[in-house]
């Protein structure tokens, strides 16, 4: 089994972690609150021989490892457990390959895979979908960009946590392929809110609505799995508005950077914004219809 280290136990990196550990890895854990990789040692393994451990900087993390995963906040967030003599790019060694889960932008994470490549370290963008559900069942579908050679070392690994791992392109590819994930998103929570409102307000059986459309060609995971808690104003889940308002900026800054104008996805962004501005930015992406429903 691979020596393994996983940096960022948050909502996503947590459930990620102990699936490599289910799977048989063994850890070495930092989290910038100590608190929950403690947490995350007594539900998966002490520290011991043989067992998993929790390091103090993410530097010490990677000291053993053969591969470093990530999974934090934003751009800002990865350069701080990345670089510096506390980094995880400081405890590396070469040969070694840092697989970060994060969503990013592509510029950032161009210029880290430069500097780890620099170091001899190989370096996959490999930013995850299937949200906290996904996290914690194992199955995320995971794009990645980077070198063939460092994927093919990962992507068992990877496996642990995915349902589908793809090798989207070269360094970035797996970055750019997660902004076309959110714009797709954006676009269908937009619409799914519009028409359930619709729906109601027109006097329909929302229930018999859906069942006939969601065997059609409106059909979509959000309908299948959202559109009864956006009717009842229930919008406690994984993904929320602020990760998704970090996530539409990252599209739209990249698309100003290819010249590309994104209409809908600018649109939608904007209502996101509407959200937060009503306190609503950890409610999940779905609450788009209170802009209609209150």
């Amino acid at each position: 089994m691979a020596r393994v280290s996983f940096i960022g136990l948050g909502v996503m990196g947590y459930p990620m972690a102990g699936h490599l550990a289910a799977a048989g890895h063994r850890l070495t854990v930092y989290n910038r609150t100590a608190g929950k990789a403690a947490r995350w040692l007594e539900e998966y393994g002490a520290a011991g021989p043989g067992g998993h451990a929790r390091a103090d900087t993410p530097a010490k993390a990677a000291e053993a490892a053969d591969m470093v995963f990530a999974c934090v906040g934003n751009d800002q967030d990865l350069e701080a457990i990345t670089l510096g003599p506390q980094g995880a790019f400081a405890g590396l060694g070469q040969g070694t390959v840092f697989i970060d889960n994060t969503t990013v932008s592509a510029e950032v994470t161009r210029r880290l895979a430069a500097t780890a490549a620099e170091r001899g370290i190989g370096y996959l963008d490999a930013p995850v979908s299937g949200g906290q559900a996904g996290a914690h069942s194992g199955q995320l579908t995971v794009m990645v960009g980077g070198a063939p050679d460092d994927f093919a070392r990962a992507e068992p690994l990877i496996g642990a946590y995915a349902k589908k791992v793809a090798l989207m392109g070269p360094v970035g590819a797996g970055q750019t392929t997660k902004m076309v994930n959110q714009i797709c998103i954006a676009g269908v929570v937009q619409g799914l809110a519009e028409a359930i409102h619709f729906a109601l307000e027109a006097g329909l059986d929302a229930d018999q609505v859906v069942e006939v459309l969601a065997k059609g060609a409106a059909q979509s995971w959000q309908m299948e799995n959202r559109w009864q808690t956006m009717a009842r104003g229930e919008f406690d889940f994984g993904f929320a508005v602020d990760w998704m308002r970090k996530d539409l900026d990252i599209v739209e800054a990249e698309a100003q950077g290819l010249g590309l104008e994104l209409p809908l996805t600018k649109l939608v962004n904007g209502f996101y914004q509407e959200l937060q501005d009503l306190g609503a930015g950890r409610q999940d992406t779905s609450s788009l219809i209170r802009r209609f429903r209150g």
